[in-house]
């Protein structure tokens, strides 16, 4: 069960309520070439189906900016602008229609610039994200800590609130990432206590499908479950639609947001007589953008096929080359294996 969340401020980006009670936020970043702006336009599209709610995109020069203008002015989603090392990017993107910025005021350059950014930023009542990696830190933290403890990475998030908060801005939230997940988890524990910003929660850099999925899973879902987090992201090598998916699953375990079908499914056997694995498959992808939530069981024997499948709003029991279909406890028929998938999709579907 989720502990009880702590109150935080309340930010938005665009539309999307950050802190202070409202739902978790899923976040995620394009993969694309900013500059491209057909693909990009593409996989924001891909996103926002799979229920992303801000999207976030790379701006290593000026002409990403011109890009995401043209970008902002074909999407409905809010977009937040990554910027690194030049303050006139931040500057630019901010008129660009820029819903939100990620920067890390330690390298977007002089006091002075910074001071300017954060101006530009409270003028549009664009809220600021300071992102500390335990890959950037400080040289002087680093020396100070020896390593990328948690301690240090906290330290140098609220160096940076620090400068923000003395230029009198406080539209900010803030992330602590490292591919480590202990040390993400304690370095989010200690600035919980200490601010009263959001959080965006994440662990960086977590890996491929399976291992990025692991760690996220356990970083994220300790987090949320003792009530820390107000916005989240799933990292992955992979399709950033994936790192949607994950993100709700998290979210579903723990009973916090439901979005999609819950999909139960045997893990298989020497019983299993159906192509179970191509056939879950191909119903997930199918029902990716629903956004209702009925329980999907998708069992491949008669042992607890039958059971597993009368508890699930719909289900199929596999048996030798057919299937028996279940709604509400109800058997309806039987189907052919080559007619499963079909015939469940369509059925889902007249739930929603």
């Amino acid at each position: 069960m989720q502990t009880k969340r702590k109150t935080t401020r309340r930010i938005y980006v665009g539309q999307v309520p950050i802190g202070d009670g409202a739902p978790i936020a899923v976040q995620s970043m394009t993969n694309t070439d900013t500059r491209d702006v057909s693909s990009t336009i593409h996989q924001i599209e891909q996103l926002s189906e799979a229920g992303c709610e801000i999207i976030r995109l790379a701006i290593p020069d000026k002409e990403a900016v011109v890009a995401f203008k043209d970008i902002k002015s074909k999407v409905k989603k809010p977009l937040i602008a990554d910027i690194h090392f030049d303050h006139r990017l931040a500057l630019a993107i901010l008129d660009a229609g820029a819903d939100g910025l990620r920067i890390n005021p330690g390298n977007i350059g002089t006091h002075e610039n910074v001071a300017k950014v954060v101006k530009a930023a409270g003028d549009l009542n664009v809220p600021i994200r300071i992102g500390v990696n335990s890959g950037s830190l400080h040289k002087e933290i680093l020396q100070k800590y020896g390593y990328p403890s948690p301690e240090a990475m906290v330290e140098s998030a609220l160096k940076h609130v620090r400068i923000i908060e003395d230029l009198g801005f406080d539209q900010i939230k803030i992330s602590l990432k490292s591919s480590n997940v202990i040390n993400t988890i304690e370095a989010y524990k200690l600035l919980h206590e200490k601010v009263d910003y959001p959080l965006h929660i994440g662990v960086t850099e977590a890996g491929t499908l399976i291992s990025g999925t692991v760690k996220s899973a356990i970083g994220i879902g300790y987090l949320l479950a003792n009530g820390i987090g107000d916005t989240l992201r799933v990292s992955l090598t992979r399709d950033p639609v994936d790192e949607v998916r994950v993100a709700y699953e998290i979210l579903r375990a723990l009973d916090i947001r439901h979005r999609g079908p819950e999909i139960i499914s045997c893990p298989t056997c020497g019983r299993c007589e159906i192509d179970l694995f191509g056939l879950v498959d191909e119903v997930e992808r199918a029902l990716s953008g629903i956004e209702t939530s009925p329980t999907v069981a998708i069992m491949g024997c008669v042992v607890n096929g039958p059971g597993e499948a009368k508890e699930a709003d719909i289900g199929i029991a596999g048996g030798r080359g057919q299937g028996i279909l279940f709604k509400k406890g109800k058997v309806l028929r039987k189907v052919p294996e080559n007619k499963i998938a079909e015939i469940l999709i369509s059925e889902v579907k007249k739930l929603v």
